[in-house]
């Protein structure tokens, strides 16, 4: 799979975010894209066919494998990692929108099309939300589906057609353990940042709204 998609899209929301949303960026791509695609998609390349069970009775190790691993772990993170990103294009297609709006009045509607006020303020916040929610689901989902963020390296396994309960290995379980405490600390990080630009934005622009009101009262 290709991610310059993802990398032009995190480079093209960078022009328009605050200094927190450039922090963000930075993280999600060097932290967490970089990551993936140079160490941690090799690790779980192999992860089925490395997944052994004392035992040869066929249909029991897939079985097995599938019981504990029913999403792989690479492959959710792969999909967090799209999923997180993509609000971001609301972002983008607003701006957009607001350019296609100026060239057909062929006048100037905007002090500049990116200037986050406005609509467009609405249009990041919502982006922040969504962002924000879509971390804490794959948290969720990441604690629930591996029974806790850990990688054992041995499971007991008594499902058909498995005869038995049956003893199976998991391959490179600290190496895997390791990268997944890697990607719960980068998505606090960057929920920590979404919160921290939520409030400043929120923060900002009332007390901006609260002074306009002021000196128009007074005037």
């Amino acid at each position: 799979m290709s991610w310059g998609f993802l990398r032009d899209l995190l480079s093209g929301v960078n022009k328009y975010s605050t200094g927190i949303g450039r922090v963000w960026v930075a993280v999600v791509f060097i932290f967490r894209l970089l990551v993936y695609v140079a160490a941690a998609e090799n690790i779980w390349k192999y992860e089925h066919d490395e997944f052994e069970c004392n035992i040869k009775q066929p249909g029991c190790e897939n079985v097995c494998f599938d019981h504990f691993f029913p999403v792989s772990h690479i492959r959710l993170w792969a999909l967090q990692l799209i999923m997180v990103s993509t609000p971001s294009l609301l972002v983008v297609f607003h701006v957009a929108y607001r350019e296609n709006r100026e060239k057909h009045h062929n006048q100037k509607l905007y002090e500049s099309p990116g200037e986050i006020d406005g609509g467009l303020l609405c249009t990041y916040l919502i982006s922040l939300f969504l962002k924000t929610g879509f971390e804490i689901v794959f948290l969720v989902l990441f604690y629930k589906l591996y029974n806790g963020f850990k990688v054992p390296r041995l499971v007991k396994c008594d499902i058909r057609p498995c005869p038995n309960t049956v003893d199976c290995y998991i391959s490179k379980p600290t190496e895997k353990m390791i990268f997944l405490y890697f990607l719960v600390a980068t998505s606090c990080l960057c929920i920590v940042l979404n919160l921290s630009e939520l409030s400043y934005l929120i923060f900002k622009y009332s007390i901006k709204y609260y002074l306009k009101r002021y000196i128009r009262k007074h005037q």
